[in-house]
């Protein structure tokens, strides 16, 4: 598979520590802000980014009130905070960088996000770079639920052109098969069949809110039965370049750690 669209996921590990309250390394984000401005030069209207809520984001999710049907308004505001940091770095870095509200353009359908894609449409249309992150959305109920930024490639997916994939950056290789500190990777996961991967997973660390790897690994099983091919690997804001995210499957590097995740339509476009 050669992709048309790639949905890069920056999770918030990589710039935040999340037990701590506001943290975010503005050092780190730059460096990622000109790997990211590079593919964008290079794959105009191509990209699309997705920051994880780090220490904001989770941390709003914990200190909602219960008895408040709508406390997680708190987390909109938390996201955008985040946001508005990665598009301040990635418009010094010379990319026309534009931070979307997701919940002010999609809506939960019985857990499936529909999404009115005419202003992300519009921004890749000029070239330019949306940058997106989780959010509280409403639901046809009128609930106001949490929507993990791991999800978002979802939202994505039905709207973006041609053959999407989506990249979760995190910090770790990949699916472990020998636990948490562990390096031997699980390179492939059958979208149609991906039980043996969720048994590989661990429980979630005290600060994290939205399911860890188990809620990155379900997200990307519902792309890749979708048709998009899907990959979780280290982040690394040292490297060169990032250009590798838009190379055939064939050519990515054949060192490089990762666990990829894709239904028949993709596995056989690969």
């Amino acid at each position: 598979m050669t992709p048309d669209f790639v949905v890069v996921k920056v999770g918030g590990s990589l710039f935040s520590d999340k037990s701590r309250p506001g943290s975010l390394d503005q050092q780190v984000l730059r460096a990622y802000a000109e790997l990211l401005a590079g593919l964008v030069a290079r794959h105009p209207g191509r990209l699309a980014v997705v920051v994880g809520g780090g220490a904001f984001g989770h941390g709003a999710i914990r200190q909602r009130r219960d008895d408040d049907a709508f406390g997680l308004v708190a987390l909109t505001q938390a996201c955008f905070t985040v946001k508005w940091a990665w598009t301040e770095a990635l418009r010094a870095a010379g990319v026309d960088a534009f931070p979307l509200q997701l919940a002010a353009m999609c809506t939960l359908e019985q857990g499936v996000p529909r999404a009115c894609p005419d202003v992300l449409l519009g921004l890749l249309g000029r070239g330019a770079l949306p940058v997106l992150s989780g959010d509280c959305l409403l639901t046809t109920e009128g609930e106001l639920v949490s929507f993990s930024s791991d999800r978002v490639p979802e939202v994505l997916l039905p709207v973006v052109p041609g053959r999407m994939r989506a990249v979760v950056l995190t910090d770790v290789p990949g699916i472990l098969r020998d636990g948490r500190d562990g390096g031997d990777v699980l390179a492939e996961v059958d979208a149609h069949d991906p039980g043996p991967a969720y048994d590989l997973l661990w429980t979630q660390s005290p600060w994290d809110s939205t399911g860890a790897m188990h809620t990155k690994l379900a997200a990307l099983v519902t792309c890749a039965r979708g048709g998009a091919e899907c990959f979780i690997l280290r982040g690394d804001h040292t490297v060169a370049d990032l250009d590798f995210l838009f190379a055939p499957t064939a050519d990515l590097p054949a060192g490089l750690p990762r666990t990829r995740i894709a239904g028949v339509d993709a596995a056989a476009a690969a």
